[in-house]
């Protein structure tokens, strides 16, 4: 999946060091259960990707986000009901690549990919209320909040709750970011 500035691709082993780069900074996981990551916690991150890739049906996809061939970042389609046909989306961005519309980009990317690859009748991500730059990014991939899952995930210092988005099948064909890529 490509555009003029970004590549979504597969990882492959050695992306490990460049994934350590923002991974092991505290900044990038402050809202997340995960991190900062030690080196073998980022080389067990790409690990559990490249098994992955090997997995069928496959239920989970994180792909590399790239810029001129530099990991940036992470993005993660993941199908947790296949019966309902619900998947999640998730992205995690190198700080000195916030604010260029990256993360906004990849969701996009994302949303197409679970409901063109894998025809999903909802797919939907979460945040933490605090992080309102993933909010914006969820809003401006064109997905609806729903609400609040309160104390839902467990981090170091305490629980958190997490905003809930979604976007439907129906509402991603009706957007710009589809019709564009149907060549409307």
């Amino acid at each position: 999946m490509e555009s003029n500035f970004i590549k979504l691709r597969e990882f492959q082993e050695q992306d490990w060091q460049e994934v350590h780069r923002y991974a092991s900074n505290p900044v990038v996981s402050q809202y997340q259960p995960w991190g900062p990551n030690t080196e073998e916690e980022t080389k067990a991150f790409i690990a559990d990707c490249l098994t992955d890739q090997e997995t069928f049906p496959r239920k989970r996809c994180v792909f590399a986000i790239t810029s001129q061939e530099k990991v940036i970042g992470a993005g993660e389609f993941q199908i947790n009901d296949f019966t309902n046909e619900e998947g999640e989306i998730g992205f995690v961005v190198h700080p000195d690549y916030w604010g260029k519309g990256i993360a906004s980009e990849t969701a996009k990317k994302l949303l197409q990919f679970g409901f063109c690859e894998f025809q999903m009748h909802r797919i939907f991500a979460t945040c933490d209320p605090r992080n309102l730059a993933s909010a914006r990014v969820l809003k401006k991939a064109g997905m609806k909040q729903e609400g609040l899952l309160r104390e839902n995930i467990k981090l170091k210092s305490g629980w958190r709750d997490s905003l809930i988005f979604s976007m439907l099948k129906k509402e991603w064909e009706a957007s710009e970011d589809f019709k564009k890529q149907q060549g409307f």
